[in-house]
């Protein structure tokens, strides 16, 4: 087994270094980094208020379910939400943006396929 390059092939290092997939990564953090730091905090706020306020998590909202069950639940909504919303996201600024990238990236590969044949 050979060991992955040192350098990244000409072409793509041309690719990274493009002001438009410095905009595709951005577009992508902008957006992951909030959202995953948002809901670790809503996740942490579930366990630490099921570890240090029982008593709390513990109050009836209607018959036997409590407030507990209700925010584990939401934390399931809010998964789907946020991966509706990443979906939505991705399909608007990311994908166009990377397909774009990915076409110039192939004519970039076939001329130098061309170029090389030729020579």
């Amino acid at each position: 087994m050979t060991p992955p390059p040192e350098t990244a092939p000409e072409p793509f290092t041309g690719i990274e270094e493009s002001p438009e997939f410095r905009q595709l990564r951005s577009s992508f953090r902008n957006f992951a980094f909030p959202v995953t730091a948002g809901f670790v905090l809503w996740y942490l706020l579930y366990v630490l208020l099921s570890c240090y306020a029982p008593g709390l998590m513990g109050t009836k909202v209607a018959g036997n379910i409590n407030l507990a069950l209700v925010l584990g639940l939401l934390q399931f909504a809010s998964t789907f939400a946020i991966a509706a919303r990443y979906a939505r996201h991705a399909g608007r600024r990311l994908d166009p943006a990377a397909a774009a990238i990915r076409g110039r990236a192939a004519a970039a590969a076939a001329a130098a396929a061309v170029e090389e044949s030729a020579e």
